[in-house]
């Protein structure tokens, strides 16, 4: 029974990283991190990103600006673009390592433990991504609800609520972390793949073959 689930599990954790990390690249472009609904003008509704500010507006649609300085940002913000950054390329590498150790690949069947280190590196490297992907919104949202509920702010000013973007990237770390747990999983099974058997059998017997051939 593992030698049927094996594949299944592998072929599972690998579309689960692929979701997460397509996830945590749009969210990494996403400009609503945050909403701004203000209660005078009920027609705009203002939203940011890491890379820019928006205007939503009924009749005119969206409008956007680019930020000026990266240096002028929030912190939260300027640590949310590195680490964001830093989520999306190990999510790629680790698509890459992975997707070369799957059992389906035909390509080094004989070579089963490094296909074994390939899947574990591949998975270790989406937990990185999928823990990478989930401090940087959950951080924005910390800081979001303590504004929010900051009573030195007076009640007429408008406050930021939460955007769809956060929670974009909080699916993206889950999934990114279920598929390199079921990776890693696959790897924990003792079985022997049955085409390392079928060479280790032919081994052995060419090996008898030339012992009796050479034998006087």
């Amino acid at each position: 029974m593992a030698l049927v689930y094996q594949p299944v599990m592998q072929l599972s954790g690998i579309l689960a990283s692929l979701l997460g990390w397509v996830l945590s690249c749009l969210t990494t472009y996403l400009p609503q991190w945050k909403n701004l609904n203000l209660e005078l003008n009920e027609l705009e509704i203002w939203t940011m990103g890491l890379w820019q500010a928006c205007v939503v507006q009924e009749e005119g649609g969206m409008q956007c600006k680019d930020f000026d300085s990266f240096l002028a940002l929030p912190p939260e913000l300027r640590i949310s673009r590195i680490l964001m950054f830093f989520s999306n390329g190990s999510g790629l590498l680790g698509l890459l390592l992975s997707g070369f150790g799957l059992d389906c690949l035909k390509i080094g069947e004989r070579q089963q433990e490094q296909k074994k280190r390939l899947l574990l590196f591949g998975g270790m490297l989406f937990w990185i991504s999928g823990i990478t992907a989930i401090v940087p919104v959950s951080w924005v949202a910390h800081s979001t609800v303590q504004e929010f509920w900051d009573e030195n702010i007076p009640d007429i000013v408008p406050r930021w609520d939460f955007g769809e973007a956060l929670f974009v990237g909080w699916l993206a770390g889950f999934c990114l972390i279920l598929g390199g747990s079921l990776l890693n999983c696959t790897i924990c099974s003792t079985e022997v793949h049955p085409s390392s058997v079928h060479y280790a059998v032919a081994e052995q017997d060419q090996c008898q073959c030339l012992e009796t051939e050479t034998r006087p």
